[in-house]
């Protein structure tokens, strides 16, 4: 996957491919597309990567969130593993309906990333 995507975001915007792991029983979906969002407060988890993991929502509790545009949806919350760039990141992540899930600064944070913008890069740093 490349580090910036300029097919489906315009203009180009940084993406990751990450894994999603069932801490349960270690079942694992690869290739799951993630937009690098610095400004969505927490990691959004396509619902599409549960297919064939076994994870069950973490609970009958559902998730306020609001859109850019004000729009507030609701969503549920799971317990996994994100792999992302080699590093395990643990706990309850949202769900979204879509393609394209997002990493926020829930766990961008945690990372030292850079972002080089004119060459469509990106690259996750020593700490």
């Amino acid at each position: 996957m490349p580090d910036y995507d300029g097919t489906h975001f315009d203009p180009p915007a940084p993406v990751a491919s990450v894994k999603v792991r069932n801490p349960d029983n270690g079942a694992t979906a690869s290739g799951i597309r993630m937009l690098i969002d610095s400004g969505a407060d927490v990691t959004l988890v396509p619902r599409s990567a549960l297919v064939g993991v076994g994870i069950e929502m973490a609970s009958a509790k559902h998730y306020e969130l609001m859109g850019f545009d004000g729009t507030i949806s609701r969503t549920p919350a799971v317990r996994l593993e994100m792999i992302f760039h080699g590093r395990t990141f643990r706990g309850q992540f949202l769900l979204i309906d879509s393609d394209w899930g997002i990493v926020g600064r829930d766990v961008i944070n945690l990372l030292s990333l850079m972002l080089n913008g004119p060459k469509q890069t990106w690259e996750l740093l020593k700490l």
